[in-house]
């Protein structure tokens, strides 16, 4: 079996952040848990939308930008059967999108206190040397 090749995270999170924007996925958290002894990803992506639809839409749109910018498929794709919650996993990026009522619930930016969090807005775009 064919190892996958490893990209660079800060590509990986390029193409992440254009999937939800594209999207218009709101209020974009980037957990960085890349300095964070025993943690399961190098960062959390975090989004949410305002309805079932836009959240299943926002998970397709991150994994079509993913796929056609840099060739990467998603490990798995968890949780669109009801439209609350998705997470696609890419190894070292993990995408959460919630519906907005879903997201506080969940608190994940609250779970990793001693992780550094960004936002990112779309009047902003996020660049390499941004994330250097």
């Amino acid at each position: 079996m064919k190892k996958p090749a490893v990209l660079p995270s800060n590509i990986l999170l390029d193409a992440v952040i254009k999937g939800l924007d594209d999207v218009k996925g709101h209020d974009i958290k980037i957990i960085d848990l890349s300095t964070i002894e025993n943690a399961m990803s190098a960062f959390f992506v975090i989004a949410h939308g305002n309805s079932q639809t836009q959240v299943s839409a926002l998970a397709s749109s991150v994994e079509k930008v993913v796929k056609e910018s840099i060739g990467e498929k998603p490990m798995s794709v968890q949780g669109l059967r009801n439209g609350e919650w998705a997470i696609l996993d890419y190894f070292d990026v993990v995408v959460h999108v919630f519906h907005k009522d879903v997201r506080s619930r969940y608190a994940l930016e609250e779970l990793w206190g001693d992780a550094e969090i960004r936002s990112y807005e779309s009047e902003t775009p996020l660049t390499l040397e941004e994330q250097a």
